[in-house]
C-alpha cells in the first residue's frame, strides 16, 4: 500500500478526457470480443449478435482515470484489450489495490445495481480498449437474458470470495507487522534497560555492542566512539587474553567516513564496495559479507560514535534493522554521557581530595628537600675527594626527583599540563636515564636489558619522560620480588616512537586490567598511592600519544609508550 498522490480537491470529481464512442458494428473485431466476455460466456450467439448494437466502443490512453471514486455510475465497461487497475483509498490516503482486469473482464456492475456512487476508482494500466453498455441497457439486458444474469451473479461471487481472501490476508498481513513492531518495541525497551545498567565506560561499550548484535542478528561488530582532540575513531576490542585499544583516523575506512559524514551505510556486499577495507579480513581471516554502519549522536545530534555490524546471520539489514540502531543509538548516547559525567565526578571528588592533601604535604616537605639539596651543593664544592662529590650527585639526583614527583602529583590532582620541550637522541636519552635506575633494579635480583630499534631524534619533555619510565620500571619491580627481567625496547610504529618496558613477572589479571589506569586503582602492593599508572596516562596523552598494554598470564606484562614521531 502507498499514499495516495493529489489528484483532485476534496469534494470533486477528477476530471476526465472526452469519451470519444463509437458505434460497436457487428462487423467489427469488438463481436469476437464480446462472445469471450465473461458477461456472455453460453449465452446463445444470435442474443450476443442483437446485444452488440447497444453497446459503444472507446479506446483509452494507459495512464487514464475511467472513472472515479464516489462519482455516479453510469455505464458498464466491456475490456477488449490492455489491462485496467481497481484501486480504493482510505480516509488517511493510504490506497488499496483491489484488482487487476484483463481482457474478458468486466467492471463497473456494482454501481449500475445498486444505484449508489462508484466505490472504487478504475484507470487504465495499459492502452485499452473497452465496450460500453448503458445503465439503462444493462437492466435490461439483465432481465431479458437468464444466462447473463447468471453469469452476473457468478462473477459478483467470485469478486466477493477473493475480496474476502484478499481482506483477511491483508489483515493477517497487518496483525504480523504490528506483532512485529511491538516485538522491536519491546526488544528496544530491555535493551534501553540493559544499556543504562552499567556506568563502566568499557563496560558499557561491550554491553551496547552485544545488545545490538543480538537485536538484529549480527554476527559480530565494533562501536567506535570519536576523539576529536585528536581527530580519530576509537574502540576496544579483544585480543589474546584481553583487551586492546584501536584507533583509526576519522574519515578512513566505512567506520570513518559515517564518522565524517554522518550517513547511513548498509552494504550486501562489502567486497563490491570500494570504501571497504579487505585487509582486515586478510589479517584475521574472517570473511566479511554484509555491512551496516550507523552514526551515534547525542542529545544536541552531534555525532559522538559509530555503530559497524557485520554479517548478518539471515539475508541481509534492512530498513527495521536501521530504524532499530537508530532508536537504540539514542539510548546508547545517553547511557555514554552518564558514564562520561559520573567518572568525571568520581575522579574530580578524588583529584580534589588529592589536591588538597598535595598542597599541605607538599608544601611542608618542600623546604627541608630545599635545605638538603643547598647541603648537598656545598659538600660538592668543598670536598676535593671523589667519594663525596658522587655522594652528593646521587643526593641532588634524587632530590629533584622527589621534586619532580610533587609537581607531578599536584599537576595531575589540578588537571594541568606543563611541558617543556625538546628534541634529543632518543638513544642516549635513555642510556643515561636507565643509568640511574639500573643500580636500583640490580638490587633487587633484576637484570635490566636493552634492546633499542630506534635511537634517532624525537621531540619530547625529557624529565616527563623520566617519571614515565620511574614509575613502569617500579611497577614492574614490584611483581617481580623476587628478581628477575626487564627489557627495555624502542622501535619506530606507525607514526610514533614506542618505548617498551616488559617483565618477567606473573601477568596482569583479566579482571584488573581494565581498571590499570584508574586514579587511586592499586593491585597487590602495601605501598603506593595508586596514582603511578594514571600519572603515566596523562604524561603521554598531554604529547598526543597513548598507552598500551598487552599481557598474558605467566609470561609477565608489556607496557608499550607510543610518542608521536614528528614534532608537536
Amino acid at each position: 500500500m502507498k499514499k495516495r498522490p493529489p489528484s483532485r480537491p476534496p469534494g470533486k470529481a477528477a476530471k476526465r478526457r472526452p469519451a470519444v464512442r463509437r458505434p460497436a458494428r457487428a462487423s467489427s473485431p469488438f463481436l469476437s470480443a464480446l462472445q469471450q466476455n465473461i458477461l456472455f460466456r453460453d449465452v446463445e450467439p444470435r442474443i450476443i449478435r442483437k446485444s452488440l448494437s447497444h453497446f459503444t466502443s472507446r479506446t483509452i490512453p494507459a495512464g487514464d482515470l475511467i472513472f472515479d471514486e464516489y462519482s455516479k455510475g453510469r455505464d458498464l465497461y466491456l475490456l477488449c484489450s490492455g489491462r485496467v487497475r481497481i484501486k480504493k483509498y482510505t480516509k488517511f490516503g493510504v490506497e488499496s489495490l483491489l484488482a487487476v482486469l484483463h481482457p474478458g473482464d468486466f467492471f463497473g456492475e456494482i454501481s449500475l445495481i445498486d444505484g449508489f456512487p462508484r466505490s472504487a476508482r478504475a484507470e487504465a494500466m495499459d492502452e485499452c480498449s473497452v465496450l460500453i453498455l448503458t445503465a439503462e441497457k444493462f437492466r435490461g439486458l439483465v432481465n431479458t437474458n437468464r444466462q447473463v444474469a447468471l453469469n452476473l451473479l457468478h462473477n459478483l461471487a467470485l469478486r466477493l470470495r477473493t475480496m474476502d481472501q484478499t481482506f483477511v490476508m491483508e489483515l493477517g498481513r497487518n496483525a504480523l507487522a504490528s506483532k512485529n513492531k511491538l516485538d522491536k518495541l519491546s526488544m528496544l525497551i530491555e535493551a534501553s534497560k540493559v544499556v543504562n545498567s552499567a556506568i563502566d565506560l568499557d563496560v558499557l561499550l561491550g554491553v551496547i555492542l552485544d545488545v545490538a548484535s543480538r537485536s538484529i542478528g549480527a554476527d559480530r561488530g565494533t562501536l567506535y566512539l570519536i576523539d576529536r582532540k585528536a581527530d580519530e575513531l576509537w574502540s576496544k576490542v579483544a585480543q589474546g587474553d584481553g583487551m586492546v585499544e584501536i584507533r583509526l583516523p576519522i574519515g578512513k575506512g566505512l567506520a570513518g567516513y559515517v564518522a565524517r559524514t554522518g550517513e547511513v551505510v548498509n552494504i550486501t556486499d562489502a567486497y563490491s564496495d570500494p570504501r571497504f577495507n579487505p585487509e582486515i579480513d586478510r589479517k584475521s581471516g574472517y570473511s566479511t559479507r554484509t555491512v551496516l554502519c550507523m552514526p551515534m549522536r547525542n542529545k544536541n545530534g552531534e555525532i559522538i560514535g559509530v555503530i559497524q555490524l557485520l554479517n548478518k546471520r539471515i539475508g541481509h539489514f534492512g530498513p527495521e534493522d536501521e530504524a532499530f540502531i537508530e532508536a537504540l543509538s539514542v539510548h546508547a548516547a545517553i547511557a555514554l554521557e552518564n558514564a562520561r559525567m559520573a567518572q568525571e565526578m568520581v575522579q574530580n571528588e578524588r583529584l580534589s581530595a588529592v589536591g588538597r592533601m598535595s598542597s599541605t604535604i607538599l608544601h611542608d616537605i618542600r623546604g627541608p628537600m630545599g635545605t638538603v639539596r643547598l647541603y648537598a651543593e656545598l659538600i660538592k664544592q668543598g670536598s676535593g675527594a671523589r667519594k663525596p662529590a658522587e655522594m652528593a650527585d646521587a643526593m641532588i639526583r634524587q632530590i629533584d626527583s622527589l621534586n619532580a614527583l610533587a609537581q607531578d602529583t599536584l599537576d595531575f590532582a589540578k588537571g594541568v599540563s606543563n611541558l617543556r620541550l625538546e628534541t634529543v637522541e632518543l638513544g642516549p636519552t635513555l642510556n643515561r636515564l636507565l643509568n640511574v635506575l639500573e643500580a636500583d633494579m640490580a638490587s633487587h635480583s633484576i637484570t635490566l636489558v636493552r634492546s633499542f630499534d630506534y635511537t634517532g631524534t624525537c621531540t619530547l619533555d625529557v624529565d616527563k619522560l623520566a617519571r614515565v619510565l620511574y614509575n613502569l620500571t617500579g611497577n614492574a619491580a614490584d611483581v617481580m620480588p623476587d628478581g628477575g627481567t626487564m627489557t627495555i625496547r624502542t622501535r619506530a610504529q606507525e607514526g610514533f616512537i614506542a618505548i617498551e618496558v616488559a617483565d618477567s613477572g606473573p601477568g596482569i589479571p583479566d579482571e584488573i586490567r581494565t581498571r590499570l589506569f584508574e586514579p587511586f586503582f592499586t593491585h597487590g602492593k602495601k605501598h603506593g598511592t595508586g596514582l603511578g599508572l594514571s600519572i603515566v596516562k596523562k604524561i603521554v596523552e598531554d604529547h598526543h600519544g597513548r598507552v598500551e598494554v598487552e599481557s598474558t598470564s605467566g609470561q609477565g606484562a608489556t607496557f608499550r609508550v607510543l610518542y608521536p614521531r614528528v614534532s608537536l
